[in-house]
């Protein structure tokens, strides 16, 4: 009996966690279900810098341009084109005649307003801070947005800042503060958000006022699931469709299953070490409780001879990624990659780390563990990783094992995505930490994200730091490829910042995941990647993959192909399935990746 009425109340919990379960589903009702293992941090677009909420902004609103779906270069969004003056100074572009999902117009004003916002806001530049530090000044007339430069700018048309309904957000009293928990949004993508509980769903409904067209389906269901081997089980029992960035086990556990589609393509992410160097805010005072070891780029570069990549890829990525062997720019994007040689390159070699950390003056105790040179601290750090994420805890593994071979103790933390993204990000409570970062096609973003300017200020506001770096060199090479416009000089500016990063070692670069994904071919008909050839599903660099999608019909499906209703859900939760916290529906984005990309 006491069985029953837990499976009656876990029924009825989940039934008013979930949107419109007392409603009839409409049989007509094209719906797609996507589970992340990831959740939204804020619904705020000046405070998101996660990768599912950068997904999830790229649905929702409109920016100038957007990757195109074949050649990953800037295309017309919601501007249709753009001129530049001979110095590289003056960019105008001609915002096109649109609406709001409100129905409202959409000027050049919202533009201006936007990139104003962020430029005398502090609390505003924490998802994109770096996009208008080089701007002078923004203005509009019409459909007329003018930008005004204070040195030319190369990556001047991948603005990954989004547009926002400047009739809407000038109401806003405190934007640091502010959810925007209010439904529907009001946006200019091709979907609008109707519905969103914390760590439970995002609901967002088909945009028939899209300036391309109505998306094929209506509504997207993207299900969080705390639990990634649940999404495995859902994705297999038809509660979801599609189910991105796979951990390897989870993807090879899909063989085998005729109904669902395994996509394994090139990934856009590299995977590393976040390293607590001597964190400081940006007025340079310094912030949290990392380990004074870890100033020292001695013990940063032992610490990088110490771990054996090649095996992290075969054990722990089960051969589905790639070494990292120098960049945090992964060699999807070719123009861009870099990779060290010859005595530059770092390999495994225990006997080098300890030979570093012995002539450092870092001593080894009677127990083993190391000390600092005046005696005064063990060399015993702490690893942050995520919550019930079992392959970092496996990285963790080896990597305990391999610090302790050069006379370091690494104890584990385990953190939900919350505490993790405050500690890493802003408080800097911490010594190493797992992190990584999906890269947009032009990688200006990323390498942002370890600018002097990304730290936060002493309230904790603006920031999007992925290290709490700041370096004149790499400051220098910084504003040296911002004004670049010769793609292979800036290329090779690009390659000197990694090289930067990579022997001063604030983050240590360990693997390129592969793009690991699948998908019920019973459910979705058809869905392009970006690229469009062998690109990426889920985890690509735009919304048009979610945009093409289209729905298996019902003459063609099995019973149910979405239809709206939640039944199937319900049910295989009640029955089996773990998952700690269920909702309904919702989709993806950026760190950090700082819009898109962050862990």
């Amino acid at each position: 009996m006491l069985r029953k009425l837990l499976a009656a109340g876990a029924a009825m919990c989940l039934l008013a966690l979930v949107p419109g379960t007392a409603q009839a589903a409409d049989p007509a009702r094209k719906v797609i279900k996507i589970g992340v293992t990831q959740s939204v941090d804020s619904m705020n677009p000046f405070l998101a810098v996660r990768l599912v909420t950068g997904s999830i902004q790229r649905m929702i609103y409109g920016f100038l341009t957007v990757p195109d779906s074949k050649t990953l270069q800037p295309s017309p969004d919601l501007a249709e084109s753009w001129t530049t003056s001979a110095d590289g100074l003056t960019w105008t572009f001609k915002i096109r005649q649109a609406k709001w999902s409100d129905g409202q117009p959409i000027t050049a004003d919202d533009a201006a307003w936007t990139f104003n916002t962020m430029m005398t806001n502090d609390a505003a530049k924490t998802g994109n801070g770096p996009a208008v530090e080089n701007f002078a000044s923004v203005t509009a007339n019409g459909q007329e947005l003018t930008i005004k430069l204070k040195a030319p700018q190369a990556s001047m048309l991948d603005n990954p800042v989004p547009i926002m309904p400047k009739h809407v957000w000038e109401k806003v009293k405190d934007i640091g503060k502010y959810d925007a928990e209010v439904y529907p949004t009001v946006g200019s993508g091709p979907y609008v958000a109707v519905e969103h509980k914390k760590d439970q769903f995002v609901r967002l409904e088909a945009n028939p006022d899209y300036w391309r067209g109505r998306p094929k389906i209506d509504e997207l269901q993207v299900i969080f699931y705390d639990n990634p081997a649940a999404s495995i089980v859902g994705l297999k029992k038809g509660d979801i469709d599609l189910i991105g960035r796979l951990n390897p086990p989870d993807f090879e556990s899909l063989k085998g299953d005729d109904n669902i589609v395994e996509w394994n393509t090139q990934g856009r992410r590299a995977t590393y070490l976040q390293i607590n160097h001597g964190a400081t805010t940006s007025d340079n005072k310094p912030i949290g409780d990392g380990h004074p070891a870890l100033k020292d780029p001695r013990v940063r570069t032992a610490l990088h001879y110490a771990i054996d990549k090649q095996k992290l890829v075969d054990e722990v990525q089960n051969g589905l990624a790639k070494p990292a062997d120098g960049s945090i720019i992964p060699p999807l994007y070719k123009d861009f990659f870099w990779e060290a040689s010859g005595d530059q390159k770092i390999s495994y070699d225990v006997a080098k780390a300890n030979k570093i950390l012995d002539d450092a003056g870092y001593k080894k105790g009677p127990d083993g563990v190391r000390t600092m040179p005046d005696g005064s601290r063990k060399l015993q750090f702490r690893f942050s990783i995520h919550t019930d994420t079992p392959i970092e805890d496996k990285l963790a593994e080896y990597l305990t094992g391999w610090f302790k071979d050069i006379g370091i103790t690494l104890t584990t933390k385990r953190l939900d995505s919350s505490k993790f993204t405050e500690e890493t990000g802003t408080t800097a409570l911490f010594d190493i930490a797992i992190s990584g970062w999906s890269v947009n096609p032009d990688p200006e973003e990323v390498l942002a994200t370890h600018l002097c300017s990304r730290r936060p200020t002493a309230t904790g506001e603006g920031g999007g730091t992925e290290s709490f770096y700041c370096d004149p060199q790499y400051e220098g090479l910084y504003k040296e490829q911002q004004k670049e416009l010769d793609r292979t000089k800036r290329a090779d500016t690009i390659k000197k910042m990694e090289e930067r990063l990579y022997t001063d070692a604030p983050v240590i670069a360990l693997y390129y995941p592969n793009d690991l994904e699948g998908y019920r071919k019973d459910r979705i008909a058809s869905i392009t990647p970006i690229p469009e050839d062998k690109g990426l599903l889920y985890g690509g660099s735009g919304y048009w993959p979610f945009y093409t999608l289209e729905a298996v019909s019902k003459d063609g499906a099995s019973a149910d192909s979405g239809g709206g209703s939640n039944t199937g859900l319900i049910a295989g939760i009640a029955g089996a399935v773990v998952v700690l916290a269920i909702g309904g529906f919702f989709l993806s984005r950026r760190r950090q990746g700082a819009a898109d990309e962050r862990e």
